[in-house]
């Protein structure tokens, strides 16, 4: 591990903001021979758990603002990864679904991704990773 020189401030949103950038990197690079953004693949994962969720449902759920979530969705309709399909009793509405694209290679981005989660803590004892994903958790759930 790289030790921080005197010079750099006990600062929490610096510390933040670079381990932000290590995590994004990492996936970054692992998602890239799928043609899929680290924020693609969250959308794309919240609906193989959530399928037929509507936009602001999915919005609540990854806690995303409906104006990020709009173009990100229709990229990845118009990619092939997502379907669109009008609600049976609602027709004003639109509810998501993985598609069949998607759903072929399900196993294999999840495992991209928790092979990142491990990469990333891969430093960490079992306790420690509990504990960090607690406090990261909490940090945007209670704010």
């Amino acid at each position: 591990m790289k030790h921080l020189s005197n010079n750099i401030p006990d600062c929490t949103f610096f510390f933040l903001a670079k381990a932000h950038q290590k995590a994004h990197g990492l996936l970054k690079k692992k998602l890239a021979p799928y043609g899929l953004t680290n924020m693609q693949h969250l959308i794309l994962e919240g609906l193989w758990y959530h399928e037929g969720a509507t936009a602001a449902e999915l919005g609540k759920l990854l806690i995303l603002d409906k104006a990020t979530l709009s173009g990100i969705i229709d990229r990845l309709e118009d990619a092939g990864w997502i379907e669109k399909r009008l609600d049976r009793t609602d027709k004003r509405v639109f509810r998501l679904y993985p598609s069949k694209k998607a759903n072929d290679i399900k196993a294999e981005l999840i495992g991209v991704r928790e092979k990142g989660n491990d990469l990333l803590l891969s430093g960490f004892t079992v306790e420690e990773k509990i504990v960090f994903k607690r406090l990261l958790q909490s940090l945007f759930l209670d704010g």
